[in-house]
């Protein structure tokens, strides 16, 4: 394969990804209106106002997944999507140790933990120009 098809290949893969990363997060945002009280377990007892964070988290999700795919705007929206990623993993910590909330097997919990750390990596992708 040539150098132009490396690089078209590469390009390809890097819209793929941006694209999924976005829907992704568009899915998500939608999750918090749709099963609002799954989202609302999740949430630990020490923050306040449960309903309208787990609300606004799913506006701002859908907003950061939108934007990503525009190419003007996609640079903020992939540090929106690091911070929001960084934001929510007490959530993730507490369903870790409050396992009874779900009933998955403790290594699901285990597993997610570091899934925000890929999904910040792949985010960080989309943050360079």
């Amino acid at each position: 394969m040539n150098t132009v098809g490396i690089v078209a290949r590469r390009k390809l893969w890097y819209l793929i990804g941006k694209l999924t990363l976005g829907v992704l997060f568009i899915i998500a945002g939608v999750g918090h209106f749709v099963a609002t009280d799954f989202f609302l377990k999740i949430m630990p007892p020490y923050l306040p106002f449960h309903l309208t964070l787990v609300l606004v988290s799913g506006v701002i999700e859908i907003i950061l997944g939108i934007l990503l795919l525009v190419p003007r705007y996609s640079r903020l929206a992939a540090w929106g999507i690091i911070a929001l990623l960084i934001a929510v993993f007490p959530a993730n910590i507490h369903v870790y140790t409050h396992q009874e909330l779900f009933p998955f097997p403790p290594l699901a919990h285990l597993l997610r933990l570091p899934l925000q750390g890929v999904l910040i990596l792949w985010a960080f992708v989309y943050t360079r120009q």
